[in-house]
């Protein structure tokens, strides 16, 4: 019988008790937040494509027999700290005191410290290969002129928003008032004032705006 749910409860195993699985719960809840809480503020939906994009991309990769690997949780932490990595990577880190360094060159510190604990290789570098691949896609192509091919997709939005929890500017799903603060904001024109929702009005925004040329 094909064990389906093997394809999600893979990437929450990150490890026996340890020290290791210690410190990949600490990356997790250290690195994990401050992504959401920074560069991912208000961008909910955009967040969890992240983490779906790097599920798809590992089990992809994993169908590639000398790369396949039977829990691909550690893979996925280290594609948290890549793309943090990236995100802030002038940020001052220390390591258990020991090392400080700049957060660009994080990841290569941990895989560093696998190497030291006799943990292997492959998992934390193939975590690594996919949070490069999410970060070209989704910022360094787009930048260099190229197409947004990676764009969180539809169906991710209309799942956040299932959820009723999270913010996400430009939102491409309709506001439904009965499904709580999710997607609720201001928005600005051009040249103008801020907008905000005011319920009198039946969803229409109100506000004032300023013509381009005016003074």
């Amino acid at each position: 019988m094909t064990q389906i749910w093997r394809l999600i409860t893979n990437f929450i195993f990150i490890g026996s008790f340890s020290f290791t699985f210690a410190f990949r719960l600490f990356i997790i809840l250290k690195y994990g937040v401050q992504l959401e809480r920074g560069p991912f503020d208000k961008r909910t939906a955009d967040y969890v494509w992240m983490f779906f994009f790097g599920a798809f991309s590992l089990l992809a990769i994993s169908a590639i027999p000398f790369l396949w690997s039977p829990f691909m949780g550690a893979s996925l932490v280290f594609m948290i700290v890549y793309v943090w990595s990236r995100e802030l990577p002038n940020t001052r880190i220390n390591i258990h005191g020991l090392v400080e360094l700049k957060g660009f060159y994080l990841p290569w510190a941990m895989l560093a410290i696998d190497l030291v604990l006799g943990n292997p290789l492959m998992p934390s570098l193939l975590g690594i290969g996919v949070g490069h691949l999410y970060y070209f896609l989704t910022v360094l192509y787009p930048l260099a002129g190229g197409n947004d091919i990676c764009k969180t997709p539809f169906w991710v939005h209309k799942l956040v928003k299932r959820w009723g929890r999270g913010y996400q500017i430009n939102s491409p799903v309709k506001q439904n008032e009965s499904t709580g603060g999710a997607f609720q904001g201001r928005s600005y024109r051009v040249g103008g004032t801020s907008t905000a929702r005011d319920p009198s009005n039946l969803g229409v925004f109100s506000g004032r705006g300023r013509r381009l040329a005016e003074r």
